[in-house]
């Protein structure tokens, strides 16, 4: 049975809170967030660049308006600064988070 979250929020307005359905619990840094946005928009802006390159982000990027259901395997985030192309499945999100 793949993972689901049960439940999802900000918090601190830092960091996407998600509770699965296999009871964890874990949390990813909005910038951290950001910077792995799986569209090929972001992907196609990271690949020229090595994996020393740190991308500075304003507050509008680093601020989430909504979080949308895409499906039943993803979220769509949109972001302040208008970004919202993004499709964060859920085992990604898992992949990409810690607590």
């Amino acid at each position: 049975m793949n993972s689901f979250p049960v439940q999802i929020k900000l918090n601190a307005d830092k960091y996407l809170y998600l509770k699965w359905n296999d009871d964890s619990e874990s949390q990813i840094e909005l910038s951290h967030l950001r910077r792995l946005c799986p569209c090929a928009i972001c992907v196609s802006e990271q690949e020229p660049h090595n994996h020393d390159y740190i991308k500075i982000y304003s507050k509008d990027q680093l601020t989430i308006k909504s979080i949308k259901a895409a499906g039943n395997y993803a979220i769509a985030i949109d972001w302040a600064d208008g970004h919202n192309t993004g499709f964060y499945d859920f085992d990604y999100l898992k992949k990409i988070s810690c607590l």
